[in-house]
C-alpha cells in the first residue's frame, strides 16, 4: 500500500476528513491524526465492514513546547469543542508533555520528545505507528515502517522502551475479537 493509497482510504471515513480538516484551520503545531482511527479505517474498508466499525477513539497529537497541564487542557477542551458535533470520542496528547507523566502512569522511562511523530514511533504496535496530517496542497502521513502491516491485516509488536507484552495481548485480543481475519504476531519472535 503506498502513501496516497493509504490517504485515500483513511479519508473515506468521514470523521477522520473533518478532524484532518479542523485541525488544519485550528493551528495546532505539528497536530496528526494518528494511531488506531487510521488503521482500523483501511481494515473496514478491506474487509468490507462499516468505516467507524470497531473504532472507539479518534487520537490527535500535537507537539508545543508549553508542558503545563493548564495549556494542553485549554487545548483538549477547545479542540473537543470544535469536533462535539461529529458524536465521537477525541483524545488529544500535547507530546511534549508526556514524559511528565508517562513514568507515574506506565511506570517505565519516557524520554522528552522533540516532535509529534516521536510519539508516534513509541506506539505499542508498527501497524499503529502511523499519523495523518492535512497541509497546504493535501496531506502528508508518517508511518515509520509504511502500510504494508496495516495492508496485510497484521498485528505486529513495536518491541522499544516502552513495549509492554500484557498490553499488546490485551489490544491484540480486542482487536482479534474484532476483525478475526487479522494475524497477530507473538511478541517474542519465534527462533
Amino acid at each position: 500500500m503506498t502513501s496516497d493509497e493509504f490517504i485515500a482510504i483513511a479519508l473515506r471515513n468521514p470523521v477522520n476528513s473533518a478532524i484532518a480538516a479542523e485541525l488544519f484551520r485550528s493551528g495546532l503545531p505539528d497536530a496528526w491524526i494518528v494511531a488506531g482511527c487510521l488503521s482500523q479505517t483501511v481494515w473496514n474498508v478491506l474487509t468490507d465492514r462499516a468505516i467507524d466499525y470497531g473504532i472507539s477513539d479518534h487520537d490527535i497529537f500535537y507537539f508545543d513546547p508549553d508542558t503545563s497541564w493548564q495549556a494542553e487542557d485549554a487545548v483538549i477542551r477547545d479542540v473537543q469543542a470544535r469536533l462535539a458535533h461529529l458524536g465521537v470520542t477525541v483524545e488529544v496528547r500535547n507530546q511534549a508533555r508526556v514524559h511528565l507523566w508517562y513514568p507515574d502512569k506506565h511506570g517505565l522511562p519516557y524520554p522528552p520528545l522533540r516532535c509529534a511523530t516521536e510519539g508516534i514511533d513509541r506506539f505499542l504496535t508498527r501497524n499503529t505507528q502511523v499519523g495523518l496530517q492535512r497541509c497546504n496542497g493535501g496531506y502528508n502521513t508518517y508511518a515509520p515502517h509504511g502500510f504494508d502491516d496495516i495492508a496485510a491485516l497484521v498485528v505486529r509488536p513495536n518491541p522499544g522502551p516502552n513495549f509492554s507484552a500484557e498490553n499488546y495481548l490485551t489490544k491484540a485480543k480486542r482487536w482479534k475479537a474484532l476483525w478475526p481475519e487479522l494475524t497477530v504476531l507473538p511478541t517474542v519472535p519465534s527462533p
